[in-house]
């Protein structure tokens, strides 16, 4: 929850709840649930499941959080990657391209077009990646 305190946290609390809403965050967060379902059906590929599920929770609510690397991920998460872009990072990544364009359109889109901006890198590596807050 926002710490009321935080000057920038009734802000990002209500850009979040407008993302939800209006930013299609809850359609992408979809998106990415989808590609994990699949991915733990096929069992060999839980890891790319389990890093799809924390790009939804990401996507669901991207403002006042970050992507970074996560230390030690290394050559293998690297080549992982590779085959995450083959098989659904591109069109994760195209869908947030589409989105984010299409919500550019209004001044009012801008901050969530810019959101899904920032979530096409997510999308095309999401392996050795980790969620963090910002402060």
């Amino acid at each position: 929850m926002a710490d009321v305190r935080h000057p920038g946290s009734m802000i990002r609390l209500v850009l979040n709840v407008l993302w939800l809403i209006f930013g299609g965050g809850i359609v992408l967060a979809f998106g990415y649930f989808v590609a994990a379902l699949i991915c733990f059906v096929l069992v060999v590929t839980i890891p790319f499941g389990v890093a799809s599920l924390r790009l939804a929770s990401y996507s669901l609510w991207p403002f006042g959080r970050t992507l970074v690397t996560k230390p030690g991920a290394g050559v293998a998460s690297g080549l992982a990657n590779v085959l995450w872009v083959l098989l659904a990072g591109w069109w994760l990544a195209l869908s947030h391209l589409v989105a984010g364009v299409s919500l550019c359109i209004t001044i009012i889109g801008i901050p969530f077009g810019i959101a899904n901006f920032k979530l096409v890198p997510a999308a095309f590596w999401p392996l050795g990646q980790e969620v963090i807050e910002v402060r």
